[in-house]
């Protein structure tokens, strides 16, 4: 079973590369299929693939089969996910602001 800490990373990998980027701001306009995405992202149909799986397994993308091609489109529920996610990672906890350990108070 994988820890908070896998699943938030899985995410953020997601988002940490250039063309997944590029293929999700794609997305953003709808479903789109494989052929359109390798030709607007100038890849091999092997790299979106793998590029894709990331995505997808992360949440953040969902396929569906249709005959040989695959549409991907945002997940609506995924895009929450990371967008509380990023929220609760950078969130400042007032309540303790000083270091306990080192604090000479």
């Amino acid at each position: 079973m994988a820890t908070i800490y896998e699943e938030r990373a899985k995410i953020f990998k997601a988002l940490s590369d250039e063309r997944r980027l590029r293929i999700l701001e794609l997305l953003q306009n709808g479903e789109k299929c494989t052929c359109t995405l390798t030709d607007e992202v100038n890849m091999p149909q092997s790299s979106l693939s793998y590029h894709m799986k990331i995505l997808c397994e992360a949440g953040i993308v969902t396929g569906r089969e249709d005959g040989k091609s695959t549409h991907y489109q945002i997940s609506k529920q995924g895009s929450e996910k990371v967008l509380a996610l990023l929220k609760d990672t950078i969130a400042i906890d007032e309540t303790n602001m000083s270091c306990n350990k080192c604090s000479n108070t």
